[in-house]
């Protein structure tokens, strides 16, 4: 009569696979983490630059640089039920992984209890770090992103801010996406830049450090003592703020006037609007036709510039419409 085999783990010992993410500094464990570093029979490490190495040494934990195969941790386990850390490398150990899968899938012997035990977390917004670290490298090693200037990239970061608002007004989830993303790189690749100029650097944490600065300072009903229960009345705080902080002598400073006319004519008017001024359509013509119209669809709360669009998009599917009537077939619509 046999005997009934060793349940999984029982006196088998205990492999514990540490995961960390490189977006978090090292050092800033997790409790449960350094409680299992600190309780371990052994802390293994295939890498012996991992950034953890130097905190976790200075912690007093010793940490053996190896790489043992699936078998042999196994075993290492099973002498006397140890506990096995090991600190698992930025791609985690697939190898090791695999090799322990395929000796529990086997089912000869006991195998010692496996847990994965993440010691610190992603953060909400994390990635961004990739993305500074990946152009950091880009700038440095491309031939053509490293000789670029702000100068030379202005024209993409209007192409990419058309295709952003394009995305976003045909309703494409995909491509809006995509399209942020683009718009996100032009605003690293700038600060990325202005890293290295030699009499006003600045970089990309300055960038981000600004604007929290200014959200804050113009959200007083958000992170002051100020109430706004209305969108009105935040725009109020907003414009009120902004003034304070420009000290401008005119409403129109500050309006970019390179942008499309009919947006320019609409943020003319609204800063009009809000000042109290009264001023009558200049110009004469269609001009003057077109900015009365701009300043109508403004103060009723209509961007011009996006009616616009959209009437044009109608058109241009109407128009497709009439020369697919012409031929005799369906017409062709564009994915919405």
């Amino acid at each position: 009569m046999g005997c009934a085999p060793e349940a999984p783990g029982a006196g088998a010992g205990r492999i514990v696979l540490l995961t960390t993410s490189h977006r978090v500094a090292p050092g800033l464990l997790s409790w449960p983490a350094w409680q299992a570093l600190r309780t371990a029979d052994r802390v293994l490490c295939a890498d012996p630059d991992h950034p953890q190495l130097p905190y976790l040494r200075e912690a007093g934990v010793t940490v053996e640089t190896a790489r043992p195969a699936a078998r042999e941790l196994v075993d290492l386990c099973a002498d006397g039920g140890r506990t096995v850390v090991v600190v698992a490398g930025a791609e985690g150990e697939p190898e090791l992984t695999d090799g322990l899968a395929r000796l529990a899938g086997s089912g000869r012997g006991a195998m010692p209890e496996l847990e994965l035990l993440p010691g610190s977390y992603d953060l909400p917004g994390a990635r961004l770090l990739d993305l500074v670290r990946v152009m950091d490298r880009i700038r440095a090693e491309c031939p053509w992103s490293g000789t670029r200037t702000s100068e030379d990239l202005v024209k993409y970061g209007i192409e990419e801010v058309y295709e952003l608002a394009e995305a976003i007004e045909e309703g494409d989830r995909e491509a809006l996406r995509e399209e942020l993303g683009d718009v996100l790189l032009q605003v690293v690749f700038h600060a990325r830049i202005a890293e290295e100029d030699p009499d006003e650097p600045f970089s990309v944490d300055d960038v981000a450090g600004t604007i929290v600065e200014k959200l804050i300072h113009r959200h007083p009903h958000v992170f002051g003592d100020e109430t706004a229960e209305t969108p009105e009345e935040v725009k109020a705080h907003w414009l009120r703020t902004k003034a304070a902080e420009k000290r401008r002598e005119s409403v129109t400073e500050g309006v970019p006037l390179g942008q499309p006319a009919l947006a320019l004519a609409a943020k003319l008017a609204g800063r009009a609007r809000t000042a109290g001024i009264d001023v009558p359509p200049a110009g004469e013509g269609v001009g003057r036709e077109l900015l009365a119209l701009a300043a109508r669809a403004e103060a009723e709360g209509t961007d011009p510039e996006t009616a616009l669009r959209a009437a044009a998009r109608a058109y241009r599917d109407a128009i497709r419409a009439a020369e697919a009537a012409a031929r005799g077939a369906e017409p062709v619509r564009r994915a919405e």
